[in-house]
């Protein structure tokens, strides 16, 4: 009876594993999976990791998470840009993606089981920062003359951030270890992949975005900011709703 039950639970985990595993190569063979910002590649990839990682636990998150790396490493060798040098060291292309899965996890089990109102006092808080940090991104990108994409995503992602500051106030229970999860999940992708490219191909990197060696921090910073915030703030959106969709499904 228990190894019965404990193969169901295997089998599951193995079909949950492949098929985010499959959206994952889906989305980094098709549009999808990247938004174009400047020179980086801002991704949804590793929205299914995190979902993997809190659904199913470390090691299918983690196995997730090994697709995702080797996608980035297949898609800079098959379809080169001008930094997909980095990417050629799964240092950068796979590691950090695995990382994703477990990071997921351990965040969600360590808050999933927390006080119900200190998770919504936490979680009140968190989306009172990200609207704090996206309305001066907005003022300031405002008075350096942005382009008019740039602030309409600002504005975008502001409104949703709103939107889900007034959902926690109002309707949540325990999301807060979802979304605790899923911001940083993928903060984890943004800190790691950037983190090694400064730490690695600093100087190679710089040259080839044409800016000086000097402003390396700066720029890896600056990408970090506008691309990691949004992914994140995306990530914690899509993720809510596919997790709370599934556990709903699994009686939970």
């Amino acid at each position: 009876m228990n190894n019965g039950r404990k193969r169901s639970v295997t089998n599951r985990q193995l079909v949950v594993a492949a098929m985010l595993g499959a959206v994952t190569v889906v989305l980094g063979l098709t549009p999808l999976g990247f938004i174009p910002l400047g020179i980086i590649n801002a991704t949804t990839m590793h929205i299914p990791v995190i979902i993997a990682g809190i659904l199913e636990g470390p090691i299918v998150g983690a196995a997730v998470g090994l697709i995702f790396g080797v996608s980035s490493l297949f898609n800079a060798i098959t379809r080169p840009g001008p930094i997909s040098f980095v990417f050629y060291n799964p240092l950068i292309s796979i590691v950090p993606r695995i990382l994703i899965g477990l990071v997921s996890a351990y965040v969600y089990r360590f808050l999933k089981d927390k006080n119900e109102n200190s998770l919504k006092k936490a979680s009140t808080v968190a989306w009172l920062v990200i609207i704090a940090f996206l309305a001066y991104l907005l003022q300031k990108n405002i008075k350096s003359d942005a382009n008019t994409t740039t602030l309409v995503l600002m504005g975008i992602f502001l409104v949703i951030s709103i939107f889900m500051l007034y959902y926690t106030y109002k309707h949540m229970n325990n999301d807060f270890s979802i979304t605790a999860a899923a911001f940083l999940g993928s903060m984890t992708n943004t800190i790691f992949v950037l983190g090694g490219i400064y730490l690695i191909y600093a100087e190679r990197y710089m040259n080839t975005i044409g800016k000086p060696i000097e402003q390396a921090r700066t720029a890896i910073l600056g990408v970090t900011v506008t691309s990691g915030i949004p992914e994140a703030i995306l990530s914690v959106i899509i993720t809510t709703a596919v997790v709370k969709a599934m556990l709903l499904g699994r009686g939970k």
